[in-house]
């Protein structure tokens, strides 16, 4: 089997790598990546000797082309990701997101590739804190930012592309993630990191947004189900029942790290800061047969602070260029 992974030096797209690379070892694995400030080929460092790597953007058709035409199947990582950053410049959000996402499409449909696109469950915009109801399949799209614009956009070029064209796809909705190998601009590492280089971390508002977490070893295996047992055309939501406000995981990550439980500034909040997300992902489990092993969030909050402690070689040379970016937008 030859696996195309597209983003595969970014967050999830490494952990996914090196679940492959692990758990497959008779997958031959080929990343491409363009290697912006959240693609870091340094994360494909242990298993780099098993993989090919190519160096190039998911927009640019003669490579994608190319690329596709020697795969069997294409897992769709590649993506700009970051709320904040697309509220300060769209653009390479509409380009990744949405072109590079046609620009796939129109290679596995000419090469009859099957295609599995991650998308995020912020494309259906945000709940009530006390609604009972959770996003599911059927959950009508209703984005917040230029970020989850852009992957609704290209979710339902996906969706388009299996209907006229009968590209075999599926496209999976996640709700966040955390773990090893994620930039320190996302919530979760950048308070881990502020406390391990003596600075107090930074809660936007109140911290009553609600964000339903997932370990990205539990992603990606639910990925890796997905390409094994999905059925072409559908949707899966991903997520693990682990509900908490912002301010609940930063009381809870201070206690880890054996901090005051004060010892934290409020920040004036995002522009259009969406209050909760939560994930059913019923069909995932019932009929694929998937579920998450990673059961408890301070168990595995835990593991991740240890990463942290011991890599920070990997995470220390972007992490001043990051807060300097936060300090700039707090100053507009």
């Amino acid at each position: 089997m030859r696996l195309l992974v597209t983003g595969g030096a970014g967050f999830i797209g490494a952990n996914f790598v090196h679940l492959t690379v692990r758990d497959h070892p008779d997958v031959q694995v080929t990343v491409l990546d363009k290697l912006t400030y959240a693609g870091h080929k340094e994360s494909l460092a242990p298993v780099g000797g098993h993989i090919e790597f190519v160096h190039g953007d998911v927009a640019d058709f003669p490579l994608v082309d190319r690329l596709v035409a020697q795969a069997d199947f294409v897992v769709h990582f590649a993506a700009e990701s970051h709320n904040d950053n697309s509220l300060r410049g769209p653009e390479p959000f509409i380009n990744t997101n949405i072109v590079g996402t046609f620009t796939l499409l129109e290679a596995v449909r000419s090469h009859g590739v099957r295609l599995h696109h991650i998308s995020t469950d912020e494309v259906f915009g945000d709940l009530e804190l006390d609604d009972p109801q959770r996003f599911d399949e059927v959950t009508a799209y209703n984005p917040s930012s230029p970020y989850s614009a852009s992957k609704a956009s290209a979710d339902l070029l996906v969706r388009a592309w299996v209907r006229s064209f009968g590209v075999h796809a599926t496209i999976s909705n996640c709700s966040n993630n955390y773990g090893p190998y994620q930039h320190v601009e996302k919530f979760i590492p950048r308070q881990i990191t502020n406390i391990l280089t003596g600075v107090r971390p930074k809660l936007y508002g109140e911290g009553l947004n609600v964000r339903d977490w997932i370990h990205v070893d539990d992603h990606n295996r639910a990925v890796w189900t997905i390409l094994e047992k999905g059925t072409a055309g559908e949707t899966y939501l991903i997520g693990a029942d682990g509900e908490e406000s912002n301010r609940n995981v930063l009381a809870l990550i201070l206690d880890l790290m054996g901090c005051g439980a004060d010892d934290f500034d409020h920040v004036a909040d995002r522009p259009g800061h969406d209050l909760r997300y939560a994930i059913n992902s019923s069909k995932l489990r019932s009929e694929l047969g998937w579920k998450p092993e990673f059961r408890d969030f301070r168990d595995g909050l835990a593991a991740t602070i240890d990463w942290y402690r011991l890599n920070e070689a990997w995470w220390r040379p972007f992490k001043d260029a990051t807060e300097r970016a936060y300090d700039r937008g707090s100053q507009r």
